[in-house]
């Protein structure tokens, strides 16, 4: 049985657990080294990218590459942004922790400070999936099946207040909250993944759907339709229903997806060999929510999960194994440029090691080689290298924040 909980202090709950956390008021997180006053208003939104190396998290400024900050964390860890163009959630051994780049945006006027590890937390087992979508952060721990949802911006304030759920099972899961309240939650435990369930605002199931073996990943396209990837297709929730696509092929696993706000169509990875120890596949999937389609387009080179991208005017990014950037029309599914970028590289057969990944603010796509510990920018309209840093620690996971 799901539950939906009422919002709660997730420090009390800290608290009754002999971990209370030390918070302060104010635009910047508890546990911060630098205080407000050591803010300074600068002229406009000021990106900052992230990127994870063995043993820590390093701040880079996304022009000079500069490492403003460097912050030692064992073990491998993983980022995401959460959402409020600031902070980042690393997932530890610990749980979610947050990371205060240090730069943000309130009232029209912008500030910039030196990035900080801050004490806000949700210790759990096994953090999962960390999902943006309407202004909400939704966490999921694969170790209790637990979804913890919060408003985005209030992580400015300190520890947010939050509104939990459970999934049925603990499984390796995703969970979205959609503007009108209801929850598409995974299902799923140790042995398998079925499928997803949606729930209304109380918490009563409106929708289910269990024809989605290995069910895994999400991505939300324009028009707030939910794609969640199967091994044998795609499920999309929309208004209020639940529409299974099935793959071209017997096998055809989508796992990995991109999506975009300026786009009724997701991006997807595609696999088709089962008993692959690592497949190396050269097809990927659109999924055309609107007209409940999926179309798979030959690029003629190999990726990874870490390849896939969306531009700013919607259009999907794939970086490939042969270092070029590939530039997909959606509406078309035609490759429409290919940017070399970086040499050519081999995806590891450890998905935990060191890869080239992708990541986008804007017009700019940040393309990373572990092989040479570099960072390119690259203009994605017209391939151009902006920029390329040069990092002392071998980069592995890479996002950012607009500040």
């Amino acid at each position: 049985m799901q539950h939906r909980t009422p919002p709660v202090r997730l420090l009390a709950a800290l608290a009754a657990a002999g971990l209370m956390l030390t918070g302060c008021a104010g635009a910047t997180p508890a546990g911060n080294v630098a205080s407000t006053a050591s803010a300074a208003t600068v002229d406009a939104a000021t990106p900052r990218i992230v990127t994870t190396y063995d043993g820590g998290v390093q701040v880079l400024d996304p022009e000079t590459f500069e490492v403003l900050g460097d912050f030692a964390l064992e073990g491998f860890n993983r980022i995401n942004p959460a959402g409020d163009g600031r902070h980042v959630i690393i997932s530890t051994a610990k749980g979610f922790e947050v990371l205060d780049t240090g730069v943000w945006s309130d009232g029209g006027k912008h500030y910039a400070q030196d990035p900080a590890m801050t004490d806000i937390a949700f210790p759990t087992s096994k953090p999962g999936h960390v999902v943006r979508h309407e202004g909400k952060t939704i966490l999921f721990s694969d170790g209790t099946g637990e979804v913890t949802v919060f408003e985005s911006d209030d992580l400015a304030e300190g520890q947010p207040e939050v509104e939990t759920h459970r999934a049925e099972e603990a499984h390796h899961g995703v969970a979205v909250e959609l503007s009108n309240g209801e929850l598409v939650l995974t299902l799923g435990n140790d042995e398998e993944r079925p499928g997803i369930v949606v729930l209304d605002e109380d918490g009563k199931e409106i929708a289910r759907n269990e024809d989605c073996p290995g069910v895994h990943g999400e991505a939300t396209a324009a028009g707030e339709a939910v794609v969640i990837g199967c091994q044998t297709g795609v499920l999309i929730y929309a208004d209020g229903a639940i529409t299974k696509l099935d793959s071209p092929t017997e096998y055809g696993r989508i796992g990995n997806q991109a999506g975009s706000d300026e786009s009724v169509v997701t991006l997807g990875d595609y696999k088709q060999d089962k008993d692959a120890e690592l497949e190396r596949p050269e097809q990927i999937s659109l999924i055309n929510t609107e007209t409940k389609s999926l179309t798979l387009v030959d690029l003629g080179t190999s990726y990874s999960f870490r390849s896939l991208a969306r531009g700013p005017h919607g259009e999907a990014l794939v970086l490939g194994t042969d270092g070029a950037l590939h530039v997909i029309d959606p509406d078309t599914a035609k490759v429409t440029n290919s940017f070399p970028v970086i040499p050519a590289w081999e995806e590891p057969l450890e998905w935990q090691d060191p890869r080239p990944t992708i990541y986008v603010n804007g017009h700019t796509a940040f393309i990373s080689d572990p092989a040479t510990n570099t960072i390119r920018a690259v203009d994605v309209e017209s391939g151009k290298v902006t920029g390329t840093g040069t990092l002392e620690d071998t980069p592995n996971e890479l996002t950012g924040v607009t500040g």
